[in-house]
């Protein structure tokens, strides 16, 4: 990475045109033509398929003296992988600083699009309409007739034209090393995309085949315990019977009615665990499409990882195409192949720790080196003696458990209370002791909060800026330095990895997974390890996080906790639907 500035001269803007091998999504990626210009000498570099996957490297310098400007940076390193090409040193990714300097706008005229960045700065662009034709054009693959391959050609350039006047108007505003960090993570993007999570691709053709028939046995089977589905669909009133009954107190609308989203159904089935099942088929039924994910012919998903497309930075994969963001008990679909083996890395109560490290609340600090931060909170409150355990105080330990991710959540009494089962007036008084035992925190967050209002705008460690609007929630932007500086390490930590060659399967929140040998995973995870605390030592000035590893060897599956007794439930009845046709078909 270069240390100093860099001008327009250096910089060399690019496009490539692809699309998924066969057409199927979850493919790695076709390269069809690439168009590449160099500022500096003012050349053009305009080449077709056959021609790029002969070159070995690059036709332009990729070391140190060139900054490669792309828009949506990951894509065009997907493609440099494909081709066998090495990365280059210095990537600028204009979508993700585009992003940056327009995080927290509510409306943008045009979107974020390369299109709408265009539009937003005032600058002439190809019309939407061509951009569509020609996208279809390069989805439907070759081969392509002499018009087709220079109109391809022509569009990719019309792409590569756009990027430099984008570059002029934006290059004023932007903080070039930390672009050049967001750039660099474009590269780890695109490895973990082309990596990808081992699927068993024989039980979800099975789910998928089978899913209509399964998900009316899951109903009769899972409502048994609950009496609340009619004729295939919920009905509140029979749910309401259950709560009375069951002499469960459920959250209400101000109308009196039962609240019944997806978030409050969460909340609950915390606080009361027999509820889970149904959580689980709710939203089985409601949401779960099992044929938008996207698996690959080897096996494997693989998805736009969204890279800084929320709020706080963070990666945003579709919650249908990405395993992760399905329900839980699907993680069951993960994997490893036979011979290897992949591992769940996941930061130690990490926004706690980003919270103790910013506010350098001793007691915080002190918490969260105990190991055991929600245990620690609950001794350092007095609420348990200096000698508990988790074992031998579990509710006392839930409840300041529960308490300090209310405050990560921006959680007020009433929603704390609900989650917890108890009165608000409970909820209230643990809130108070996190204010009154950690009150160096809360003198700074008050502070950075008022600071941020004053000026409208706050960002992290490394350069990651909210534009603060009128209607901003007040919890959410207390939030955001915790939120957004985990974002910040989960990058730092996968640009490290990826230098030290470890394949990083996807990301998932604060956590990674990687994937190796059954007889290096070991020693691999250690590495990742050491890099993700190397990455919390970057950002938070020194101070280490620590992080937990759970490895799953073939033929083991990928299983949460909450998820996997659904998993079972609904492996036993795909085994019953598959012999009900097996006889079926042989009558």
């Amino acid at each position: 990475m270069v240390n100093q500035d860099f001008s327009l001269r250096d910089c060399i803007t690019l496009d490539f045109e692809f699309r998924p091998l066969e057409g199927r999504e979850g493919n790695l990626p076709e390269v069809i033509c690439m168009v590449a210009y160099e500022v500096g000498t003012g050349k053009y570099h305009r080449i077709f398929q056959e021609e790029l996957y002969q070159l070995k490297a690059p036709p332009f310098p990729i070391d140190e003296t060139a900054v490669i400007v792309a828009y949506f940076a990951s894509a065009e390193m997907s493609c440099f992988k494909a081709l066998g090409w090495s990365m280059p040193q210095n990537v600028l990714d204009l979508y993700a600083e585009f992003r940056n300097s327009t995080n927290g706008f509510s409306f943008l005229p045009g979107g974020r699009s390369l299109l709408g960045a265009m539009k937003f700065f005032g600058l002439d662009s190809i019309a939407p309409e061509h951009k569509e034709e020609m996208r279809t054009l390069a989805l439907r693959g070759g081969p392509f007739n002499y018009h087709e391959r220079s109109s391809l050609l022509d569009y990719c350039q019309s792409d590569v034209d756009a990027l430099l006047p984008l570059l002029s108007a934006m290059l004023p505003g932007i903080d070039q090393p930390r672009a050049l960090l967001r750039g660099q993570y474009n590269i780890a993007v695109a490895a973990m995309e082309n990596t990808g999570t081992p699927i068993d691709i024989k039980t979800y053709a099975d789910l998928c085949h089978f899913w209509d028939r399964i998900k009316s046995e899951l109903i009769l089977e899972v409502d048994a315990a609950y009496g609340v589905y009619q004729g295939g669909v919920f009905k509140s009133d029979l749910f309401e019977k259950y709560l009375g009954l069951a002499n469960i107190p459920w959250p209400r609308t101000t109308t009196g009615k039962l609240k019944l989203d997806e978030d409050t159904f969460k909340d609950m089935s915390k606080a009361h665990p027999s509820l889970l099942p149904l959580r689980n088929l709710r939203d089985c039924l409601a949401k779960l499409r099992l044929s938008d994910l996207y698996v690959g012919s080897d096996g494997r998903n693989r998805c736009m990882l969204s890279q800084f497309s929320s709020i706080t930075g963070r990666n945003q994969p579709s919650t249908t195409k990405f395993v992760f963001g399905l329900s839980k008990w699907l993680r069951g679909l993960i994997q490893p192949r036979p011979g290897m083996a992949i591992a769940y890395i996941d930061w130690s109560q990490q926004e706690f720790g980003i919270a103790a490290a910013l506010s350098q609340d001793k007691n915080m600090l002190e918490a969260y080196l105990s190991g055991d931060p929600y245990l620690a909170f609950a001794k350092q409150a007095g609420a348990v003696p200096s000698n508990a355990t988790k074992h031998s105080h579990p509710n006392e330990r839930n409840q300041y458990k529960q308490c300090v991710l209310a405050t990560q959540y921006g959680m007020g009494a009433e929603s704390l209370a609900e989650r917890l089962g108890v009165p608000e007036l409970r909820a209230k008084q643990l809130l108070d002791m996190h204010k009154k035992v950690y009150r160096t925190f809360w003198y700074w967050s008050d502070n950075l909060y008022n600071t941020t209002v004053a000026f409208n705008q706050v960002a992290t460690l490394f350069g990651w800026q909210l534009n603060v609007q009128p209607d901003l929630n007040p919890r959410s932007l207390r939030n955001f330095p915790m939120q957004a500086n985990a974002a910040e390490m989960l990058r730092l930590a996968c640009i490290l990895m990826h230098e030290r060659g470890i394949n990083i399967c996807a990301p998932v929140h604060d956590a990674l997974l990687i994937e190796a040998s059954e007889d290096q995973i070991d020693e691999v995870v250690l590495v990742a390890q050491d890099c993700m605390e190397e990455a919390s030592a970057i950002l938070l000035g020194g101070f280490k996080l620590a992080s937990d590893a759970k490895i799953i060897c073939s033929p083991e599956r990928f299983h949460e906790d909450s998820g996997q007794h659904f998993w079972d439930r609904v492996m036993a009845i795909l085994e019953r639907v598959k012999s009900s046709e097996k006889l079926n078909a042989g009558c």
